[in-house]
């Protein structure tokens, strides 16, 4: 029951510390990259559709991105969804072809990319410390049920806040360095 439960938390801690990563490829930096717009929705045909679902990304040069959709039809529904994004990049339709120039950012861009990142980890350590306090809850009832000794779940306590520490390193080390390449010039 005890080990169950620490199986449910890391995988939980775990799914958190992913999808910081995931939102981290998405937070823009001086070079172009395919993680920007990667998981961008768009309205096609009555139904939100990631981006990468309905077209080729891929990077031209070091702040170009190219973007080729596989159904002509979607050119006009991805560049709207470009325009309507918190990006403030404007596409380029080039025939069957988007191209996205990415202009050098500001400083003051730079720090307030900066502060988004740094508030996306710590909505993310929230999401860990909510894991581990589920888990000490149930080690809790495991103990005053009587269903493990009381040194079996002191233990499983100890293991739990080692899988936080885990985690809540993890994710600082992720955002720092996702700092420091947002403000490299």
């Amino acid at each position: 029951m005890l080990d169950e439960t620490l199986t449910d938390a890391k995988k939980r801690m775990s799914e958190t510390v992913e999808a910081l990563k995931r939102d981290m490829a998405g937070v823009r930096t001086g070079r172009a990259s395919t993680g920007l717009i990667d998981n961008l929705k768009v309205e096609y045909f009555g139904s939100e559709m990631l981006l990468n679902q309905l077209a080729q990304i891929s990077i031209g040069d070091a702040r170009l991105l190219v973007i080729q959709p596989w159904d002509k039809n979607a050119i006009n529904p991805i560049a709207n969804a470009i325009q309507n994004s918190d990006l403030s990049i404007s596409p380029n339709i080039d025939g069957a072809i988007i191209r996205l120039n990415l202009p050098p950012l500001t400083e003051d861009r730079r720090r307030d990319l900066v502060r988004t990142v740094k508030a996306r980890s710590e909505e993310s350590k929230v999401s860990v410390r909510n894991a581990r306090r589920d888990a000490q809850d149930t080690i809790r009832m495991i103990e005053k049920d009587g269903d493990a000794s009381q040194d079996d779940c002191q233990r499983a306590l100890k293991d739990l806040q080692k899988l936080t520490d885990d985690a809540v390193a993890t994710i600082d080390t992720e955002s720092a360095a996702k700092a420091a390449e947002v403000m490299q010039v």
